[in-house]
């Protein structure tokens, strides 16, 4: 029998990728972990040994903890996070369930090594207008919902990721960065395994409006026009940030789930 305090697979899917999100605590053996060292979206490595330890992070949120299986590391985990005033949940048959649905994970050998406080850290130039903004939107709801942003001189990027340990994108000569016809936000979908269909139609809206490519989706237009208004209206970079996250987040949920719905303007008057 399912625990009254699990969530399954499909419920936890429709949460991943959006700001209400829970934070998502994989707590797999090392073992397990390395049978198979793919990461649910937006889930973060703990062990489950030291919960007592690391639950304070979590205090006043709600969070889901992920073992092999659904079974007792994640039950224990949750039921310690509970303890300290996390709201805490277990995902429904665990990794595995999750794996068995064909759902998308995320490939951690493309992601950075993280610092002392287990974020990942990214730079690249400032004043962004498309991909500096969707890139880190993806990285935060998909991949390091506590990854830090850093954006500098653009004659600075290089310095600034090997003095700071940071990993740079959308640069020149960078691996993050535009391969062919494909902008960094393309990359970044296919190398961490993200390759889902509101994900590529969101791609391919990021990659007309950044390229220029008007063609490629009636939406493209309406990106780039928001996302330079942003730009006029923001002279801090990270203010910006915070507000394209918004932007991306409607854009996301129109490619998951809004594609057939229309909307005109003209509502029937009472007794027409």
């Amino acid at each position: 029998m399912p625990s009254i305090n699990a969530i399954s697979v499909d419920k936890l899917a429709r949460l991943i990728g959006t700001p209400h999100c829970p934070a998502l605590i994989d707590v797999r053996t090392d073992e397990d972990y390395k049978a198979d060292p793919r990461l649910i979206p937006g889930s973060m490595r703990r062990s489950h040994a030291d919960v007592a330890a690391w639950r304070g992070e979590f205090t006043g949120r709600s969070a889901i903890a992920i073992c092999q299986r659904g079974a007792k590391l994640s039950e224990g985990a949750a039921a310690w996070m509970r303890h300290g005033g996390v709201s805490a949940e277990t995902l429904e048959h665990g990794f595995e369930g999750w794996r068995k649905a064909g759902l998308p994970l995320v490939k951690t050998t493309r992601m950075p090594p993280p610092d002392a406080e287990k974020r990942t850290v990214w730079v690249t130039r400032a004043r962004p207008k498309v991909d500096r903004i969707a890139c880190p939107w993806l990285i935060r709801r998909f991949i390091d919902p506590r990854a830090v942003f850093l954006f500098v001189a653009p004659a600075e990027v290089e310095g600034v990721a090997e003095r700071f340990s940071a990993t740079p994108f959308d640069v020149e000569g960078v691996f993050w960065g535009h391969r062919g016809d494909a902008c960094t936000f393309d990359v970044m979908v296919e190398e961490f395994g993200l390759t889902t269909e509101p994900l590529l139609r969101l791609a391919a809206i990021v990659r007309g409006a950044d390229t220029g490519r008007m063609d490629l989706a009636p939406q493209v237009a309406g990106l780039l026009a928001a996302s330079l208004g942003l730009s006029r209206m923001y002279a801090d970079d990270l203010a910006q940030l915070e507000a394209g996250m918004t932007l991306y987040d409607a854009f996301y949920r129109w490619c998951r789930d809004a594609m057939d719905e229309t909307h005109t303007g003209h509502s029937k008057r009472p007794g027409a």
